[in-house]
């Protein structure tokens, strides 16, 4: 059964494939945990840098404008970026992606990872984005097995960095159905405003009313006048002393 969630995590990594998709889907909770006490790191895999028709545009170009952007978003509601670099619209679950990605949750060591839906399609009228697809599944599998198994990269022990065990991840479901629900009331402005910063992407377009709509449906399910749903995956759960708010 669904329902609200007022933990917040002492640590948390999101991990998402373009600059504007965390702001799309998960901004509000990284603002209200900010906000609580707890640090996020923004993990953005590709740079979005084939995301233009404009005349001229080149890749490099845009890559340039998009990490300004995403910057700055993230600076909005307090939190810091990451940029991975990998192809945009190419973007593949390698090992070695897994592996630099298991290197950042040994160094960071985030309470929960917040990532977007591995599967391939939501409902009837909707296929799932590759690179979406592919950063949710490379997300996952870095979380679990390999951040807490010793053995699978020697070469990360060998550096320091020993194993670590998420509590908990988050899968951003959208507009879909989840299993816990982030008041972000309080935050959807911030939500917003960090958006905004993205100007390469929403041009003369609005996006309050749309994403007020979508956080008011999900709010709808469990008493909250805006929300961010997720699908929420427990593997240990947290202390109390770990946490920088109430226990989940």
């Amino acid at each position: 059964m669904a329902q609200g969630n007022d933990y917040i995590p002492k640590r948390a990594m999101f991990i998402f494939a373009h600059p504007d998709d965390i702001e799309f889907g998960a901004a509000g909770t990284a603002a209200k945990w900010v906000r609580g006490g707890a640090e996020v790191l923004y993990v953005v895999l590709t740079d979005g840098n084939i995301g233009s028709h404009e005349p001229g545009m080149t890749a490099e170009k845009l890559a340039e404008i998009r990490r300004q952007e995403q910057t700055a978003a993230a600076e909005v509601v307090g939190a810091t970026c990451v940029y991975m670099g990998e192809p945009d619209g190419r973007l593949q679950p390698t090992l070695e992606l897994r592996k630099k990605l298991v290197r950042l949750i040994r160094q960071h060591k985030p309470n929960v990872v917040v990532c977007g839906d591995p599967n391939f399609y939501y409902s009837d009228w909707y296929i799932n984005h590759p690179d979406h697809r592919n950063a949710g599944q490379v997300a996952m599998e870095a979380v679990f097995p390999s951040a807490d198994s010793p053995l699978i990269f020697p070469e990360l022990l060998a550096e320091g960095l020993e194993p670590h065990k998420v509590n908990y991840v988050y899968v951003s479901f959208g507009r879909r159905d989840a299993n816990i629900y982030i008041d972000i009331t309080d935050t959807i402005d911030l939500k917003l405003k960090a958006l905004r910063c993205h100007a390469s992407q929403l041009g003369e377009w609005d996006p309050e009313p749309m994403l007020k709509e979508w956080s008011s449906e999900a709010g709808a399910k469990v008493g909250y006048k805006y929300a961010e749903g997720y699908f929420k995956i427990t593997l240990k759960e947290d202390e109390p002393e770990e946490s920088a708010g109430a226990p989940a």
